[in-house]
């Protein structure tokens, strides 16, 4: 088998709120976008008793070897669906970790959409689920990298031929643990996003959202609140919002001109904290 590159992009909470909990489990209802930020993933079939798994590039440091791409491989041998057939996968991380953006996450996802595009296994809607939930709970979520509302009960609604939109994301020199943030969760939200639709996607519309979660982050780490509000004075964007549990933060944008233009604004202040500017695909 020759080798395979497969991107694998990042994954942008352009809202979300915390609706409730589910034993362990937060519920939550989000809109989701994909931006071109993406990992490269190189995947060929060799000859070996055991899989093998090699992380490089910028953000490969301090990856757990029990990481989303080695607990899907696991699952997989588990069940029985790759039928003694191995893999050599080598990942170029260009999403840093920890940041909100569903980097390890979106590496499971889509390689587990590659497994299933090309009948390396075959499994049900149902089984996909399962999997999906098995290695971590927004990985279902990076099987269509597509735009999206995840529904209070779960359901995803896809949208498609949304208005692109330019994103600054920018990262601090830290990162934020999900599990840590979740658990200092207090209070709910009433769910909003029950009833999807596409102008949801519109930058008047989102202004007007938030991310439950922004708060808690911000008051842990001053620095970020900092940025924040630096941020928010650069170029007129439309909102800038943290994704996920953070770190990171993301500035909207209506026009290209304006992202790079703050970009620039961005690397003077701060010259030591990773960058980039991105666009909705």
């Amino acid at each position: 088998m020759t080798e395979v590159k497969i991107k694998s992009y990042a994954k942008l909470n352009l809202a979300l709120n915390i609706i409730g909990k589910k034993n362990t489990l937060h519920k939550i209802e989000s809109i989701i976008a994909f931006v071109s930020l993406h990992d490269e993933i190189f995947i060929k079939k060799i000859k070996s008793k055991m899989h093998n798994i090699l992380f490089n590039g910028k953000f490969s440091k301090n990856i757990n070897k029990n990481n989303t791409v080695s607990k899907l491989l696991k699952i997989l041998e588990e069940k029985k669906l790759l039928k003694s057939k191995k893999f050599n996968i080598t990942i170029n991380k260009k999403i840093p970790n920890k940041a909100g953006l569903g980097g390890g996450s979106m590496n499971a996802a889509n390689i587990l959409k590659y497994f299933i595009k090309k009948k390396i296994i075959r499994i049900s809607k149902k089984k996909l689920l399962e999997i999906s939930k098995l290695i971590g709970s927004d990985v279902i979520l990076g099987i269509n990298s597509k735009n999206s509302i995840l529904k209070s009960n779960n359901e995803i609604r896809y949208f498609t031929n949304c208005k692109k939109i330019h994103t600054l994301i920018v990262k601090p020199n830290f990162g934020c643990s999900t599990k840590e943030i979740y658990s200092k969760v207090k209070k709910f939200n009433k769910p909003k996003l029950n009833n999807p639709s596409k102008e949801m996607f519109n930058l008047e519309y989102l202004k007007k959202m938030n991310n439950s979660l922004e708060p808690i982050v911000l008051s842990k780490y001053k620095k970020l609140k900092e940025i924040k509000f630096f941020l928010e004075r650069l170029s007129n964007p439309a909102f800038v919002r943290m994704t996920g549990s953070g770190s990171a933060l993301v500035a909207y944008f209506q026009t290209k001109q304006k992202c790079d233009l703050a970009k620039k604004k961005f690397n003077k202040e701060y010259k030591n904290y990773w960058c980039i500017v991105s666009k909705t695909i």
